[in-house]
């Protein structure tokens, strides 16, 4: 097999799987997803956390369950409605698939959640780290889950040196993790692995906290440093938008995203996306409002928002142009927007005190 497993390392049953274990039910964390076997509660942590750390998905966690406490509320819900609780978790093709997997749910499962690895993957926007994170919590299925922490801890425990860049590399770490799994709670040992290397194994790894350092292959052979490996990150992208904030004084334009982009389903204001758009806004009733700089995971979003101001008839021509339709102050808060653009309106345009009338 790929991964160098290392001689102290046997299938399932190992002292090294009952440390672990045994320090996880010690030193984990107090959090509302471990106190349950729900498959719907599981399956809304695994989703958030899944680009998200726990102290700041926690508190979207709450609100994500408070809004929709059960699978069949999320599958009835209007999409406008789950991306506006969504909303500054970012990623939002998160809530889109969870929404149409609680629709699967209801329609090719019988609104039972199912119980299985196979049956799990089927449903939209669940891949193998999460379909064998429920299986394996809920359901004792023995099925290895692994995550950044996980790639993490393992390519030292074992000596991997496959490039956790590749998604080729997946499977030398599986086939690791499937010899000392515990296959008689698998969910706690899947738990342990990613607490692991959230808590102890971080990329600079705290080895004297260690509660299985005495198995580790990258601590014994002094290779911490060089573990995991890890190849060149995708080139960031670069994007200039420019945000027209066109309003007569009493409305303001907005618009959908329907393009198969950053932010589809959100409502933003009208776009020109260009490097060199600067120099098309000279009137007298247009300033600059504010710019920014926005960083996602493959971009990186030069921002730059335009007060517009403009008389009746002249905004219901550009609502032509850009597609867009007009909203009072009142209404655009309730609107499920990009963080960046919700924070603009609350610092900016809800505090302005030509405005405030019409958020009353």
């Amino acid at each position: 097999m790929p991964a160098l497993i290392p001689n102290q390392f046997v299938i399932n049953s190992h002292p090294y799987t009952e440390s672990l274990i045994r320090w996880y039910s010690a030193a984990k964390r107090d959090l509302p997803w471990r106190q349950t076997r729900d498959p719907y509660i599981v399956w809304v942590s695994e989703i958030i956390l899944q680009q998200t750390r726990v102290e700041q998905g926690l508190p979207y966690f709450h609100r994500f369950i408070a809004a929709f406490p059960t699978l069949h509320h999320l599958a009835n819900a209007r999409e406008d409605r789950v991306l506006s609780v969504w909303q500054g978790l970012g990623y939002y093709s998160r809530a889109r698939n969870m929404q149409a997997a609680a629709k699967q749910v209801v329609t090719d499962f019988g609104g039972i959640f199912p119980k299985n690895y196979a049956d799990i993957l089927r449903l939209k926007g669940v891949g193998p780290y999460t379909a064998a994170a429920i299986a394996s919590i809920c359901f004792d299925e023995p099925r290895p889950v692994v995550d950044g922490n996980v790639f993490r801890a393992a390519s030292r425990l074992f000596g991997i040196r496959a490039d956790i860049m590749k998604v080729g590399s997946r499977n030398a770490f599986v086939q690791a993790l499937e010899l000392v799994i515990d296959p008689k709670q698998p969910g706690t040992f899947n738990q342990a692995m990613m607490e692991l290397g959230s808590a102890i194994c971080q990329p600079t790894p705290k080895c004297i906290e260690c509660p299985v350092q005495a198995f580790c292959f990258a601590f014994e052979k002094q290779e911490t440093a060089n573990l995991p490996v890890k190849g060149k990150k995708l080139k960031v992208k670069e994007r200039h938008i420019h945000y027209l904030v066109l309003s007569d004084g009493a409305r303001v334009l907005m618009h959908k995203r329907e393009t198969k982009d950053i932010w589809r389903g959100l409502y933003d204001f009208p776009t020109i996306e260009s490097a060199e758009v600067e120099s098309l806004w000279r009137e007298k009733s247009v300033h600059i409002s504010n710019t920014y700089i926005h960083l996602l995971s493959h971009q990186k979003l030069h921002v730059t928002f335009y007060r517009v101001v403009v008389n009746g008839a002249d905004l219901k021509e550009f609502a032509r142009t850009y597609r867009a339709k007009s909203y009072s102050i009142k209404q655009i808060l309730t609107l499920p927007k990009p963080i960046l653009v919700a924070n603009y309106i609350a610092d900016v345009f809800v505090s302005d005190r030509h405005v405030e009338d019409l958020i009353k």
